[in-house]
């Protein structure tokens, strides 16, 4: 990787941790500069425009998201095994000291739920692909005979995803300490139900 590559990458890094706890909106170029030691001119002569930096922070965090969470649980066994590491990972990935706000999906989805334009239209589409992936591994779980025929597998997604998102509000906003055991209960009540 170039230097000047190695700049950006580092950036937007840096980016990505202060999103997931500020949000896009509290990402503020002064304070970002400051951050990497550049000057504003500097970093911006990486970036088109603030929404362009914006734009490249939510594309590092889907590629640490796939790099983190999707393509470790793909080496396991097809059916229940990768249902468990996707769950496994996400809980992972939404703890790790590199995202001190934890995920930023859901740090910006209230953020930009009602703010039309690019940055919600990347956010929407990275989460109908992420739902879909989830729905798939269901329908994989179906196929291999783990979980019953006939499982809707959309709802499936829906009861997952749900699960991480009171994850968060438990964890991040109540600091209930029972947060992540209940969720991995929570999880394993979801298996039990879809198990063939």
């Amino acid at each position: 990787m170039r230097k000047g590559e190695q700049t950006r990458q580092g950036i937007l890094d840096t980016a990505l941790a202060e999103v997931s706890m500020a949000g896009l909106s509290g990402l503020s170029i002064g304070g970002l500069a400051d951050k990497v030691a550049m000057s504003k001119s500097g970093l911006f002569a990486h970036f088109q425009s603030k929404e362009d930096l914006q734009l490249q922070v939510l594309h590092t965090a889907r590629e640490r998201f796939i790099e983190k969470v999707i393509a470790p649980a793909l080496q396991e066994s097809r059916g229940e095994p990768r249902v468990q590491a996707l769950f496994d990972n996400w809980l992972a990935w939404s703890e790790s000291s590199s995202l001190p706000g934890g995920c930023p999906f859901v740090s910006v989805a209230v953020e930009l739920d009602d703010q039309p334009g690019p940055l919600r239209d990347y956010l929407v589409q990275s989460q109908k692909d992420w739902l879909d992936t989830l729905a798939t591994a269901a329908r994989i779980s179906v196929e291999e005979g783990h979980f019953q025929s006939g499982l809707d597998t959309e709802r499936f997604a829906f009861d997952f995803y749900s699960i991480i998102l009171a994850y968060y509000h438990f964890s991040r906003l109540l600091n209930d300490p029972e947060t992540t055991e209940r969720c991995r209960s929570a999880f394993a009540d979801l298996l039990e139900r879809s198990r063939a």
